[in-house]
């Protein structure tokens, strides 16, 4: 068992919530952000039941610029040592460029990209001073190539990954390592949050179960794994895609995020994803 007090951002669904779960059933005290304080409970609550693990909860939007500071300020008036920090908290809007509001936009960019900084820029100093600590950090496989449709969320992916293969060389030596968790398709409130339950990407793709893209994610960080793609498809995926052009690249995901012809979207949220059982 272990005792790293793990701090998980987008706790209360998805990727989050099953994360939430692996490291509590390998003993980790948990503190678990989100933005809605009755769901963070629910979940805290059914894990110290299962796990008897001391879970924190802190509800907080991340979009907002004072929220990072506002959690970590808290955890240091309390005297809590966070010793694993996980960036998972990320949405995405699909549609053309020019027809998504530009507010939409930024949202993605606040939380993909500027909590994530915000977050790590404030744990890492502790951790530096401890001489040890893993972030683990939520990309996608859509970082790996550009994806009309789903601009931003790709470019923000993008950034993700760039930026922990950067910071993993960085802290080299201190103690500190840095993990990428890329999944492809997953069965969560990704897609209907996103508009995207009737297109090829959940439709007709190979989609993961959360609770199995967190168990290779907790797995890969353990053993200090800098990139970790789940699933054999998604693995086959990115090694084919990268031996295409940008271009090629790009209208291949075009295609991706195409709606389904009318009647051929069968598949539903949830039917991937089993009930969490530990």
């Amino acid at each position: 068992m272990n005792s790293e007090t793990t701090l998980i951002t987008g706790a209360s669904s998805g990727i989050g919530l099953h994360l939430a779960h692996e490291f509590a059933k390998n003993g980790h005290p948990l503190v678990l952000v989100a933005p809605v304080e009755s769901e963070l409970r629910a979940v805290a609550d059914e894990i110290t039941s299962k796990f008897g693990v001391t879970v924190l909860v802190i509800a907080k939007d991340l979009e907002l610029p004072n929220s990072a500071a506002e959690i970590f300020d808290r955890l240091q008036g309390e005297n809590v040592a966070v010793e694993i920090l996980v960036n998972n908290a990320g949405h995405g809007f699909r549609g053309k460029s020019w027809q998504i509001p530009i507010e939409d936009d930024l949202s993605v960019i606040r939380l993909n990209i500027e909590a994530v900084l915000r977050l790590t820029k404030l744990f890492i100093e502790p951790m530096l001073r401890r001489g040890r600590g893993r972030i683990l950090n939520t990309a996608s496989v859509a970082g790996f190539e550009p994806g009309p449709l789903l601009a931003v969320y790709h470019a923000s992916k993008a950034f993700v990954l760039s930026w922990s293969e950067a910071l993993a060389v960085e802290l080299e030596g201190t103690g500190l390592t840095v993990t990428a968790l890329c999944p492809g398709p997953t069965d969560t409130d990704f897609f209907p949050k996103a508009g995207m339950m009737e297109t090829r990407a959940f439709q007709s793709a190979s989609v993961s179960a959360p609770q199995d893209v967190a168990k290779a994610g907790y797995e890969g960080l353990m053993k200090k794994e800098l990139f970790i793609v789940p699933g054999g498809m998604n693995k086959a995926l990115v090694a084919a895609r990268r031996l295409l052009s940008e271009g090629a690249q790009a209208r291949l995901n075009q295609k991706f995020y195409e709606e389904v012809p009318a009647g051929e979207a069968t598949r539903e949220r949830g039917e991937f994803e089993n009930t969490v059982k530990e």
